[in-house]
């Protein structure tokens, strides 16, 4: 079960409930990912609510391995979700609210 204190979340993808997590680690991955972006640039970059596939891609893979599953990218674009493109963000929305808010709601990227 998804600890929400802990920034992890609860998401279903291709039939299976799986556990989220952007750990120290995950984040590192997409700061790698992003070209050596710090972490307020990630931040910012998904504030404006406009997220690219490949930016849902790699933020699900990168939560899933920060929750200890052995998945690769590939498997990742495979997945299918509830509600299409609208469930990718709404998962991706969900995982960055548990790693970056406060737990009052503010945004800890302030």
């Amino acid at each position: 079960m998804a600890n929400r204190h802990r920034g992890e979340i609860e998401a279903e993808l291709d039939g299976r409930r799986w556990t989220l997590c952007l750990t120290l680690g995950a984040l590192a991955e997409l700061e790698s990912a992003y070209d050596g972006a710090d972490l307020m640039a990630l931040v910012d970059r998904f504030e404006t609510g406009r997220i690219r596939a490949s930016d849902a891609v790699l933020v699900i893979a990168a939560g899933l391995r920060g929750a200890g599953h052995e998945v690769t990218d590939e498997e990742v674009r495979a997945f299918r979700v509830e509600g299409g493109a609208a469930g990718y963000v709404a998962i991706v929305a969900d995982l960055l609210r548990a790693t970056f808010a406060h737990e009052d709601g503010a945004d800890g990227a302030q």
